[in-house]
């Protein structure tokens, strides 16, 4: 039976690598919620804290019948993000309403900045902070720590939970 896979973590600290990696180990589609959400212009706006929930929750009333019918299809799927608000997470849960794993990736700050800057430093150390400020307000599923540790490390890891579950 297909299942579906969050990934979720503070900007830099390795989701996409880790999402792209994981998806070839297990057969999975990845899908990218910053590219869906700029894809429909609900993207971040300057001078807010953050996306607004009801953003996600729209892009999710678009997504979902596309996830429901590849899941059904029997194909497994990555939801990769930063997924700061629970309600999202909830909501993506209930309508999809198929086996799910939700992986909470963390790091230092430290760590997430040099990251960023190994991959061409996209993102200033600011924004990377304020992301990074967010995500503690709540832990979900299953905490991965990443670091010190390979992406290849941290995959087999991810991998090892799904398959023992």
């Amino acid at each position: 039976m297909a299942y579906f896979i969050i990934i979720r973590g503070t900007s830099s600290v390795g989701k996409s690598t880790i999402s792209k990696e994981l998806a070839k180990k297990i057969k999975a589609r990845v899908y990218h919620y910053d590219r869906i959400m700029k894809g429909f212009g609900f993207n971040y706006i300057p001078g807010e804290k953050w996306i607004p929930l009801e953003k996600f929750l729209k892009a999710d009333g678009i997504m979902i019948p596309k996830f429901r019918d590849r899941l059904k299809k029997g194909e497994n799927l990555i939801l990769d993000g930063n997924f700061y608000h629970k309600k999202q997470i909830d909501n993506l849960i209930k309508e999809l309403d198929f086996k799910h794993f939700v992986f909470t990736l963390h790091a230092s700050l430290d760590e997430c900045v040099k990251r960023n800057f190994e991959r061409g430093g996209k993102m200033a150390k600011e924004v990377i902070k304020e992301v990074f400020d967010v995500m503690p307000e709540y832990d979900y599923g299953i905490n991965i720590e990443t670091d010190d540790k390979s992406s290849k490390d941290v995959v087999e890891e991810i991998k090892s939970k799904i398959l023992n579950s």
